[in-house]
């Protein structure tokens, strides 16, 4: 069962905000380069009743992950949030140098105190002019099963990544403690997860959140093929379907768009690096607006 120790929530209840809000999402802010943090320092909401999801890659450091939250929750009626790789990292300049499991249930603890939503929370109703959303947080991280074209198997994938010289750093990063690797992990998130999503309510619609996206399809536009391998699981590729997914919001792969699946959009709504957001030009403020989803908050609206 889920802990229920964020203070905006009692045993059984869901949170529920006032109608006429607006419900935006970002990702991968990055607020370790100065200028990412300024653009969070900017971000405001459009009116008092928005909502915002945090779809994961705040920050490295629990510092910074909590100064952008505290910011964002003062802000937004209501912060959503689900961890990135990088929150999960035990970085060697974080001072706070829990690892693996410790470290994901340590920024929980710190979201709730913040009033901030997590995956190991009540499902939120976001309360839409159609009805309620179920916003559905998620955090399941990755198995190797997005393989490269012509892979025979996870370690001849890695093994080409090597060669490549693309490995993520999450293999030295992101600890999996005490799970025996990452894919195990993975394979109890996804267990925790299929048991609270098919507890939700049978009629309603859900926004399924998550850093990684959830279908492979996204990932087959990357530079590097071999870093799929650290982009997410095939055990999800129907969930946006059986979990009546409204959408679908994800980040981590720096590649802002929206694709569609099974007539679902799956919106990217990282901001990612400097270098990558002066490339492309990047939103003004970069939030985008997933429901009721007239657009994104910006002068230059969605791509």
């Amino acid at each position: 069962m889920p802990s229920t120790t964020n203070p905006r929530i009692s045993d059984g209840e869901a949170v529920r905000g006032p109608t006429g809000g607006r419900l935006f999402a970002v990702s991968d802010l990055h607020v370790a380069y100065e200028q990412n943090r300024a653009i969070v320092e900017d971000l405001r909401p459009s009116g008092s009743s928005d909502w915002l999801i945090v779809a994961g890659d705040i920050g490295e450091l629990t510092a910074d992950v909590e100064w952008a939250l505290r910011l964002l929750a003062e802000r937004f009626a209501q912060v959503v949030w689900v961890p990135g790789n990088h929150e999960l990292w035990t970085h060697p300049d974080d001072p706070v140098r829990l690892r693996g499991e410790a470290r994901y249930r340590g920024l929980v603890e710190l979201c709730r105190s913040l009033g901030v939503l997590t995956p190991q929370d009540p499902y939120a109703h976001w309360p839409g002019p159609d009805g309620p959303v179920v916003i559905a947080p998620l955090f399941l991280l990755y198995d190797y099963s997005f393989l490269p074209p012509g892979a025979a198997g996870a370690a001849a994938a890695l093994a080409r990544a090597e060669e490549a010289g693309v490995v993520a750093t999450d293999e030295f990063l992101l600890h999996s403690d005490p799970y025996p690797d990452r894919a195990a992990w993975c394979r109890a998130r996804l267990a925790y997860t299929r048991e609270r999503l098919d507890a939700c309510p049978p009629d309603l619609p859900t926004v399924l959140v998550n850093h990684f996206p959830l279908v492979r399809e996204p990932t087959r536009i990357l530079r590097y093929p071999e870093f799929a391998l650290w982009c997410g699981t095939t055990a999800t590729h129907d969930w946006h379907r059986r979990y009546r997914a409204a959408a679908v919001v994800y980040g981590h792969l720096h590649i802002p768009r929206t694709t569609w699946h099974d007539g679902v959009p799956h919106r990217e709504v990282s901001l990612g690096y400097p270098r990558e957001w002066r490339a492309r030009g990047r939103l003004d403020p970069p939030l985008r607006e997933i429901l009721p989803g007239r657009g994104a908050l910006s002068r230059r609206g969605a791509r």
